[in-house]
């Protein structure tokens, strides 16, 4: 357990830290998922955000997508950061759905208090998702704007199913406190980043071959099937 947890500052500890969760392939990781983790800091007021690399999202195609290893890699370059810790966790949890790697994390982590992060685009479409309903009665969930996405988002079959425990953005600040299935809406500025416009311009060339050497992450620094 002690090497599971190496770097995960008072996650262990008696003080229950909160701590928001973006999953997503990071291919690559970018400007973007920089910006949406700032703001779940700010409005959301938590310790800390944890970018978790998935092995591979089941719901997207490996066609460009670059190897592990390369992806693990531009999330630690672009984490600017000391409160976002970049991890390989869900690799070595062996788990690439969501549900299963928030019960294994709550089981891992007793003393935190998690926050799934994802943006309109993915509430739209998260009833697509491996039991979907269990991510929302597992941990409380903070949705991101996403232009063009949000107001099918909102009217969405998720947003509808558990239109019940929305919390107004006011009180965005006391969501990690709520017992789950609790979620909040944040309308936040508009961020131009795009993973596939950058490989696209070539500035992130995809390969494929991982060697491997992320075995020594031991679990995240601390530190999703979300974001691209």
């Amino acid at each position: 357990m002690r090497a599971l947890v190496s770097g995960y500052d008072g996650v262990m500890s008696g003080r229950r830290q909160t701590i928001g969760l973006l999953g997503g392939s990071f291919n690559p990781a970018h400007e973007g998922h920089l910006h949406i983790s700032r703001e779940a800091l700010k409005r959301l007021g938590l310790d800390q955000v944890w970018w978790m690399v998935s092995p591979q999202n089941p719901l997207k195609t490996t066609d460009d997508m670059a190897g592990f290893d390369q992806r693990l890699a531009s999330a630690r370059a672009m984490a600017r950061d000391p409160r976002i810790r970049v991890t390989s966790i869900e690799r070595r949890l062996g788990t690439t759905q969501t549900a299963l790697t928030l019960r294994k994390l709550k089981r891992r982590f007793p003393n935190a208090r998690f926050v799934w992060l994802m943006g309109a685009d993915n509430l739209l479409q998260i009833h697509r998702w491996y039991r979907w309903k269990d991510i929302f009665t597992l941990v409380p969930l903070a949705v991101f704007a996403r232009p063009t996405y949000d107001s099918k988002a909102l009217s969405g079959l998720a947003a509808t199913r558990f239109a019940r425990v929305f919390v107004p953005e006011r009180f965005a600040s006391t969501l990690a406190f709520r017992k789950p299935p609790a979620w909040v809406f944040l309308a936040i500025r508009r961020h131009e980043a795009s993973a596939t416009a950058i490989r696209a311009s070539g500035a992130f060339p995809v390969t494929r071959d991982d060697t491997g050497s992320t075995d020594r992450d031991p679990a995240p620094d601390p530190g999703s099937h979300g974001s691209e």
